[in-house]
């Protein structure tokens, strides 16, 4: 595999493996640290060893086997391996807020960095900037704001420690909800422009922002109306 000095790994033990936002670090016995990150369509498999694998073997990217499991990354865009203390150098990762799905979050933190961002930082780029916080994208972002009753387009400046500490707290339970597989979990505004809004019925908008990114927000404009 270019890049990666896969044949390094062998006899390896993997003592540890720990989740920052869609960074995935996986720890060895060497010191070295396997690094991936799945952006949007980057994934982790475990198989048994024998069982079918659920994606095309041509997509993927490194498989690990340890024993009778079979670990497979299928379609990351980065795969590679950090030697010993190269981690806190490495510009993806020496920067990255606390991961909104570690429990307890850690919102002292979280709003330590959101404070020291621009007043006029929208809350919707605020959210999706992972210096502040790890791990929410854009679905997530769009359902916590309107949990929370927030425009996209309102500044940081205008919230309170404890809204601010509220919306990433059900940005983490949201996410958390959905890793679980909750049948009764139900999006509230994403990707759903020009449908009625389940609470007051008013026609949900969206709209692509001019920033590094270009997401896409989605809300509802009477459940969260926008800074005069």
């Amino acid at each position: 595999m270019a890049g990666l000095p896969a044949a390094k790994l062998v006899g390896q033990t993997v003592e540890s493996v720990e989740a920052q936002g869609k960074h995935l670090l996986m720890r060895l016995d060497s010191g070295q640290v396997l690094h991936s990150h799945m952006k949007m369509n980057g994934s982790w498999h475990v198989y048994r060893d024998g069982e079918r694998w659920r994606k095309p073997a041509a997509q993927a990217r490194l498989v690990l086997i340890a024993g009778e499991r079979v670990a497979v990354c299928f379609n990351a865009p980065v795969v590679e391996l950090l030697q010993t203390r190269a981690e806190a150098a490495h510009p993806a990762l020496r920067n990255l807020g606390p991961d909104v799905l570690a429990q307890p979050i850690d919102v002292d933190e979280i709003r330590r960095r959101a404070r020291a961002s621009p007043r006029g930082t929208p809350l919707g780029e605020l959210l999706l900037d992972q210096r502040v916080a790890a791990g929410l994208g854009n679905i997530w972002r769009c359902e916590a704001l309107f949990v929370e009753g927030h425009s996209p387009w309102t500044p940081v400046s205008a919230l309170s420690d404890d809204q601010l500490d509220a919306l990433y707290h059900t940005g983490s339970r949201l996410m958390g909800a959905q890793r679980t597989g909750r049948p009764d979990l139900r999006r509230w505004v994403y990707d759903r422009a020009g449908r009625p809004c389940r609470r007051c019925g008013a026609l949900i908008q969206a709209r692509r922002e001019r920033t590094e990114l270009a997401r896409t927000a989605y809300w509802c404009p009477q459940c969260q109306p926008e800074p005069a």
